[in-house]
């Protein structure tokens, strides 16, 4: 699953590719805004959790995978 996150007064989104589930994920940014919590805690492919504050976020888009080209491809 890929994700994009805002973040607000920065220039660049953060873009991650999870295996959480479209599900997961936006019960995640629900419960960092209106729960208690006030990260967004996600976990990466590899592992790796992205922590951003959640009075920090501008948006979060979640999307299917990309598929990766490997070789020559028409179009």
């Amino acid at each position: 699953m890929e994700v994009k996150i805002g973040v607000q007064n920065a220039a660049r989104e953060i873009v991650l590719e999870s295996r959480q589930s479209a599900d997961e994920v936006e019960k995640a940014v629900t419960e960092a805004l209106t729960g208690t919590s006030k990260l967004l805690v996600l976990v990466d492919e590899h592992g790796r959790r992205i922590l951003v504050p959640s009075d920090r976020l501008a948006y979060v888009e979640i999307g299917e995978p990309s598929a990766r080209k490997v070789g020559f491809g028409t179009l």
